[in-house]
């Protein structure tokens, strides 16, 4: 855990202090965060680290194409153009306004999404067992979220929130699902991490790197626990890394995120910063691999 989080352990005065920060310019709240996360400067003249450059791209790589794909509604439409409309999950409802979410019209189990942002998920197995008030207030919260403002991403920027209620996918036979995040450069997969035990507890995230054939890599996220147990190359790997490619083909890097059941690739999101560029790597000699495959451009 960060040191941030254990001096200001609730999420909600932290996203406050970020609100209040709002007002800074944003290459200022960014070095902020990046020592605050990392320990160091970031340098953004000259930047060499992969986290670095994640936040040059938050600042100068100005692709519309970006907050079209960071909408988790809108992204389907990319997804559908690029042909692989089969990957995408079913949609039960889509809201504008808090005042329109209805879970009464829904099945009796399904996962809430806000469509501008990350980490904001709700999965719900059984509605009868749900208070629908606490659901309010979860999706109240939703609406105001501001990625924009938080980490200054500039994909999320006015894009106007939007709740989507989605079919839930299955578990594999751990119980479990399985997310393939894929990182991609000029429309190539470089690595990819896996995460178990992620979906219904983040804290007991597991998390493995490995190389785009599927090769375990000696590397880890500090704010994660390790993944030490085997994992077997999932079935219609080379399929996932057609997608990833193909989806990333517009960008000079994106992390495509996919899930597996049993062959069958379901479609998760795009995401261009990447734990907003404050990854803390083991070795931290992987962040400047990274950011070696990183090749920064103007936009247009």
């Amino acid at each position: 855990m960060n040191f941030y989080k254990k001096i200001i352990p609730s999420q909600s005065i932290r996203l406050k202090l970020l609100h209040f920060l709002s007002p800074m310019p944003d290459v200022i709240v960014i070095q902020l965060q990046y020592l605050i996360k990392t320990g160091r400067l970031a340098n953004l003249s000259k930047p060499k680290r992969y986290t670095e450059k994640i936040q040059w791209y938050k600042l100068n790589y100005k692709n519309p194409k970006i907050k079209e794909c960071s909408d988790k509604y809108n992204v389907r439409e990319y997804v559908k153009d690029k042909g692989y409309k089969d990957i995408l999950n079913e949609i039960y409802a889509i809201w504008i306004s808090i005042d329109r979410v209805d879970i009464s019209l829904l099945p009796s189990s399904f996962i809430l999404k806000a469509t501008h942002g990350s980490g904001t998920n709700l999965l719900v197995d059984d509605k009868e067992t749900l208070d629908s008030s606490i659901v309010k207030s979860i999706v109240r919260d939703w609406f105001v979220h501001d990625p924009a403002c938080i980490g200054r991403e500039w994909g999320y920027k006015d894009i106007t929130p939007k709740v989507i209620a989605e079919k839930i996918l299955p578990r594999d036979f751990r119980g479990d699902l399985p997310d393939y995040k894929f990182f991609c450069f000029d429309g190539e997969v470089y690595c990819l991490y896996v995460m178990r035990d992620y979906t219904d507890d983040h804290e007991n995230g597991e998390l493995a790197f490995f190389d785009r054939d599927f090769h375990p890599l000696n590397v880890y996220r500090k704010d994660f626990k390790p993944l030490v147990s085997s994992v077997d190359k999932p079935d219609n790997f080379d399929y996932m890394v057609e997608i990833a490619e193909a989806l990333s083909f517009d960008f000079p890097h994106v992390r495509v995120d996919l899930y597996n059941i049993d062959g069958q690739v379901f479609f998760g999101e795009m995401t261009f910063y990447n734990a907003s560029g404050y990854t803390t790597f083991d070795p931290d000699s992987f962040d400047l691999e990274l950011g070696l495959r990183f090749h920064l451009k103007a936009f247009p």
